[in-house]
């Protein structure tokens, strides 16, 4: 199974397109099973389309980009975490090729208020796979000492959505530093979740965010924020970081993470 989560900062880039469809080619060689997708963007005054998804939802128009390429057997769950950037609502997406037999968004900030940006949702969506459900949560995180809304209690309410029986898998931003220690990484990890980063036969620096982003602006040697974490020790023969310039262009302020697991 091939796994990717990339924060994707919709809408907000130069050459959007140009990017989109480089992420699109990129899904289409790669063939992921399962993908996380944070700061999915679409437009207020859009039509809508189905349900909550409207014209110009960001994992939608990627959906059509992959049709195009001959991609056909991809679908997705979105839904609004706030209000972003003035004109746009923000959330988050899980796409699958496999069925999504079930799916749910919830808070897990203590802020509701969808005009403020530090409100936070989780989608989870439940796919399966080899004849076996197994459950993905696309996540956005606020920071460990965030005088608001910190980490640790968005953190904790997740928990009590990740079922003690099966296999889960969260994926997202979690503003954290893997190598800062006494803080989230350390606290996910003391909760029992497991990271694939860590896991992995094979694996790169793990760096997802280079130089000032926002959120971030003493960032000069680079950060590991973004994660794949399960629910139980997996097999992973690989994680590697794409969308950061080297193998693979830049398609967002984030770049993305890919593990393939065996099971």
């Amino acid at each position: 199974m091939k796994l990717l989560t990339l924060n994707v900062h919709a809408w907000q880039e130069e050459n959007q397109m140009e990017k989109l469809e480089m992420l699109a080619r990129d899904i289409a060689g790669e063939r992921y099973d399962v993908i996380a997708l944070q700061e999915v963007m679409q437009s207020i005054d859009a039509p809508l389309v189905k349900d909550n998804i409207k014209k110009d939802n960001y994992a939608l128009v990627l959906l059509e980009l992959l049709k195009k390429l001959g991609v056909e057997d991809y679908d997705f769950v979105w839904d609004m975490a706030h209000y972003g950037y003035v004109t746009y609502e923000e959330g988050l997406a899980i796409i699958s090729r496999h069925p999504i037999t079930s799916h749910e968004s919830f808070f897990v900030s203590d802020l509701q208020d969808m005009h403020n940006w530090k409100t936070r949702k989780i989608v989870k969506a439940s796919i399966s796979y080899e004849d076996q459900d197994i459950q993905f949560f696309s996540g956005h995180f606020g920071w460990w000492e965030d005088d608001i809304e910190p980490f640790k209690g968005q953190f904790d309410r997740l928990m009590q959505y990740i079922p003690e029986e099966g296999l889960s898998f969260l994926m997202g931003d979690l503003n954290n530093d893997a190598n800062v220690r006494g803080e989230g990484f350390d606290y996910v990890k003391e909760k029992g979740l497991y990271d694939t980063y860590e896991l992995a036969a094979e694996k790169d620096d793990g760096l997802t965010i280079i130089g000032s982003i926002a959120g971030w602006d003493d960032n000069e040697a680079g950060r590991r924020i973004d994660y794949i974490l399960s629910s139980k020790p997996v097999d992973v023969l690989q994680s590697s970081v794409r969308f950061n310039g080297k193998e693979t262009p830049v398609v967002s302020d984030h770049a993305g993470v890919a593990v393939t697991v065996k099971f």
